[in-house]
């Protein structure tokens, strides 16, 4: 069965959850799952679930480094060696089974340069015959939509935080 690679994108909410969402529709049709979060640490709630109750291998870079717009050149090159360092690492995973690989919020992390497209086209380009690909984030490249056999994006019509309502544990992380 030929993977294909799947772009959910917008600047709604939604995008991780529909990722987690067919993580375990994967792990329950028996397919091993490797999921991958650039700019996130870990501690969202479903990482636990995802990792502790269903097998899935997960993978995150635990240092902080502020937001892009705000890092000077030295944090901006430590976390471009660790973000690019994460998708290297899925890439070298990628060969030993997997079904399904998710890497979340990697086009933020192409987009802002963090991580390099290139590498990560090359890697859509040449990975596993059987490997499905999901990429999460806002404003895909043109590029990237090029490779993406689906694309949804999710829009936002109305948001708690617009309202000063701050993220709730188990609902937004």
């Amino acid at each position: 069965m030929r993977g294909l690679v799947h772009i959910y994108c917008g600047d709604g909410k939604g995008k991780t959850t529909a990722a987690v969402g067919l993580s375990v529709r994967a792990r329950g049709a028996g397919r091993k799952v490797l999921f991958i979060q650039f700019f996130k640490d870990g501690t969202s709630s479903e990482i636990a679930a995802l990792r502790d109750k269903l097998g899935v291998d997960v993978r995150v870079v635990t240092e902080h480094f502020g937001f892009v717009w705000t890092m000077d050149e030295e944090e901006f090159a430590r976390a471009r060696e660790a973000y690019t360092g994460l998708l290297l690492e899925a890439e070298k995973l990628s060969s030993d089974g997997y079904g399904l690989l998710v890497l979340d919020e990697i086009i933020s992390a192409a987009g802002c340069g963090i991580v390099p497209e290139k590498e990560l086209l090359d890697f859509i380009a040449c990975r596993p015959e059987g490997l499905e690909i999901v990429l999460t984030g806002r404003d895909p490249s043109a590029a990237l939509c090029e490779v993406a056999d689906y694309i949804t994006e999710m829009r936002k019509v109305r948001h708690p935080y617009d309202e000063g309502i701050q993220g709730r544990k188990g609902i937004e992380y």
